[in-house]
């Protein structure tokens, strides 16, 4: 499991809840609707990585890249660190998933489709995400963009599931998702922080 230091304090993270479609622009680049409520998603503890290597699975031809905030919730439920991460998605066993109605745990949920950088103390303003593929920028937003603040996510995943210290909130994609390659050199970043990544 995957332990999480703040301030000599160790959080093991917990649950991994994912917020989908909380950005506007990448909710229509993908040709989906706009929720009325956030659209929650889980990814097993298994699926966290680290360090500077991504592995694509075998049993995709297309997994994209989204580039998210990532929250970690302390003692009384407060946001306590923040990173950036990357929600790895199989975007074509996704679309099939969706197309019968299925689950997308294995879209969503495979070894190593989430990546995460170092996390740091949390403090409440917006962050400035960007990510680039072999020197091209693909992504380059701001969370000022989210259809919700923090708040609101804490406060809707504790009044449904009860959220507890150690469990991460991937806050959404913005847009300029796209697909990865074997061999891609990636540089994922927030704020001043740059993370290069090679996709194996």
């Amino acid at each position: 499991m995957t332990t999480v230091f703040i301030n000599e304090q160790a959080y093991p993270i917990n649950t991994i809840y994912c917020i989908g479609r909380s950005y506007v622009e990448h909710t229509h680049e993908l040709g989906n609707q706009i929720p009325t409520e956030p659209l929650v998603f889980l990814k097993p503890n298994s699926s966290i990585v680290t360090g500077e290597i991504l592995t694509l699975p075998n049993f995709s031809d297309n997994v994209h890249h989204e580039t998210e905030l990532v929250l970690l919730i302390g003692e009384n439920k407060q946001i306590i660190a923040y990173t950036v991460g990357l929600d790895l998605t199989a975007r074509d066993v996704q679309d099939t998933c969706k197309a019968k109605g299925l689950p997308w745990l294995k879209a969503k949920g495979f070894k190593g489709a989430c990546w995460l950088g170092t996390f740091k103390p949390f403090k409440k303003r917006h962050y400035h995400l960007l990510l680039t593929v072999n020197d091209e920028i693909r992504q380059n937003d701001s969370t000022d963009k989210m259809m919700y603040s923090f708040d609101y996510l804490v406060d809707y995943l504790d009044n449904l599931y009860n959220i507890q210290a150690g469990d991460i909130i991937m806050t959404g994609s913005p847009k300029g998702v796209g697909r990865l390659e074997h061999g891609d050199d990636l540089s994922v970043g927030i704020d001043n922080d740059r993370y290069p990544l090679r996709v194996k």
